[in-house]
């Protein structure tokens, strides 16, 4: 099957209506007909501003970036991102079409 591979980055301690931003993301990909995502935690990285985040810094730990994945039609990824835009909210993603399908 054609679809895209959809990665979006957000800090670990933002929220959304009461949750975890990821969380949110989550949901609203499986409301908007996502058959299934995943969330990853970093343990290191920095971002456009250089400032290093890690597990080892306390102050920042709790700054880790979280990628929130999918892999699904480009349809549904657009009504995704579509909700980030009308809660406003601003992350950085990756999209890139994908050819996926299962062993069986």
């Amino acid at each position: 099957m054609q679809g895209v591979y959809l990665r979006i980055f957000v800090p670990q301690t933002t929220k959304l209506h009461g949750k975890p931003l990821y969380e949110w993301i989550l949901e609203e990909a499986h409301r908007v007909g996502i058959g299934g995502g995943s969330a990853f935690r970093a343990i290191a990285g920095y971002g456009r501003h250089g400032w290093l985040h890690g597990e080892h810094f306390f102050e920042l730990a709790d700054e880790l970036p979280v990628a929130v994945e999918f892999v699904t039609e480009a349809l549904a990824a657009q009504k995704l991102l579509a909700r980030l835009v009308e809660e406003k909210v601003s992350v950085f993603y990756l999209i890139h079409p994908v050819e996926y399908a299962t062993t069986y």
